[in-house]
């Protein structure tokens, strides 16, 4: 029997250069460039700095889903500290 876990963050693609991330206390986008399919979350350091409020402490859990995510649509997963966060 396959154990089904509930995931905190939903993802979804927008247009072609933006990857809309849900969870309970609402959304935001990072970069998802054109070319390459890849995905670029900021390091720990800056997330906290620069999430919203209510994201701030769930980077490490963000990360693992959003680690999953690419590896099951084939794209790339990038942690960098310039990498953007935006309102949705």
């Amino acid at each position: 029997m396959v154990e089904m876990t509930e995931k905190s963050f939903q993802f979804q693609t927008r247009w072609k250069e933006e990857l809309v991330v849900s969870g309970n206390g609402g959304s935001f986008v990072l970069e998802m460039p054109i070319g390459v399919l890849s995905v670029y979350l900021p390091t720990e350091a800056e997330w906290e700095r620069r999430a919203p409020d209510w994201a701030k402490k769930l980077w490490p859990i963000l990360r693992r889903e959003l680690e999953e995510w690419c590896q099951k649509h084939d794209a790339k997963f990038y942690i960098d500290h310039t990498a953007g966060i935006y309102p949705v």
